[in-house]
C-alpha cells in the first residue's frame, strides 16, 4: 500500500498530496471507478454536484470497508447554486448524494462574477462549518481578485483553491498569490487531459527515472506541494498514477518542467464562466 504525504491546511488540518479526481466519471461507472481507486491506495476523493456522480461515489466509499475518516471527501456548488438558501440546497442535496453527515472539504466550483454571488456563498460556506457539517472550505477557479474580495469581506482566507494546472499552464501568478495567504493550491486537469503523455521533455526526464511522461508529471506537481488529482477509468493508470513516490525530480528537472509553461488552458477562464 502506498503511503501519500499528506499536507497542512491554514485551518489545522491536512488531506492526503494525491488523490483522485472523477471529472466526467459517468455515474454508472462510478461506483467501480472509485472502488478500484480506494482498492489500490488513494484516501482521497474529489467529485462535484456538477458532475453528478456523487452518489456512485458515496457507493464506493460504504462499499471500500474502510473507516470513514479515512477517507478524505471533497465536493463543489455549481454556479447556479450560489448564494445563500441555494448553496445550502446543494450542500445538503450533496450530502444526501454521497450519504455522508460531515464532508472534509467543500468548495465553490467557479466564481462566476457576472453572478455576483460568490461572497455571499462563501459566507454560507463558514456557517456551515461553523455547524460542523464541514471540516473545510475552500474554492475553485478563482483569480486573485476574487480571493482578495472574499478574504476582505470576512477576513476568512480558504483553505484551498482547486485550479487548472499542469506543466502547459504553470499558474505561478496565481500561486505565488496563494503562497503568500497561505492557501494550499490544487491542481484540476493535471496532466492536461492526457497532452503530457507524448511530451518529449517529460518522456526523456521519464526515461531516466523509469517512469512515463504521465508520472513524472504529477511528481512535479507533488515536489512543488501542489495537491493533484489525476483521473483515468483504468485500473492499470489508476495504479499508476499513485506510483510516484519512490522517486525524485532533480532541481534541474523539475526548472525543464517548469519551462514548459505557455499559458495554454484546457478548460475556460474563471471570468468567462458564469
Amino acid at each position: 500500500m502506498t503511503d501519500i504525504p499528506r499536507i497542512e491546511l491554514n485551518d489545522g488540518t491536512s488531506m492526503p498530496v494525491l488523490g483522485f479526481g472523477v471529472f466526467k466519471v459517468p455515474a454508472e461507472e462510478a461506483a467501480r471507478t472509485v472502488g478500484e481507486a480506494l482498492r489500490v491506495g488513494y484516501r482521497s476523493i474529489d467529485t462535484a454536484w456538477g458532475y453528478f456522480n456523487e452518489e456512485g461515489v458515496g457507493q464506493a466509499i460504504r462499499d471500500s470497508g474502510l473507516d470513514r475518516d479515512e477517507i478524505h471527501v471533497t465536493t463543489k456548488v455549481w454556479n447556479s447554486y450560489q448564494g445563500r438558501e441555494k448553496a445550502l440546497e446543494s450542500f445538503e442535496t450533496s450530502m444526501a448524494n454521497l450519504g455522508l453527515d460531515r464532508l472534509d472539504l467543500l468548495l465553490i466550483h467557479w466564481p462566476a462574477p457576472a453572478n455576483d454571488l460568490y461572497v455571499e456563498t462563501w459566507e454560507t460556506f463558514l456557517e456551515l462549518r461553523e455547524r460542523g457539517r464541514v471540516t473545510s472550505i475552500g474554492v475553485s477557479n478563482f483569480e486573485p481578485e476574487h480571493l482578495g474580495r472574499i478574504i476582505e469581506a470576512t477576513g476568512v482566507v480558504p483553505a484551498l483553491n482547486q485550479i487548472e494546472l499542469h506543466p502547459y499552464l504553470t499558474q505561478q501568478r496565481l500561486r505565488d498569490f496563494h503562497d503568500l495567504h497561505g492557501i494550499v493550491t490544487e491542481a484540476w486537469g493535471p496532466i492536461a487531459r492526457g497532452k503530457v503523455a507524448d511530451d518529449p521533455v517529460l518522456r526523456e526526464i521519464g526515461a531516466a527515472h523509469g517512469k512515463s511522461a504521465v508520472q513524472v508529471t504529477l511528481r512535479w506537481e507533488v515536489q512543488h506541494r501542489i495537491v493533484t488529482i489525476p483521473k483515468s477509468d483504468n485500473p492499470e493508470r489508476i495504479a499508476a498514477n499513485l506510483d510516484v513516490f519512490d522517486f525524485d525530480l532533480s532541481a534541474e528537472e523539475m526548472a525543464r518542467i517548469d519551462a514548459l509553461d505557455r499559458g495554454e488552458r484546457t478548460g475556460p477562464h474563471p471570468n468567462e464562466l458564469n
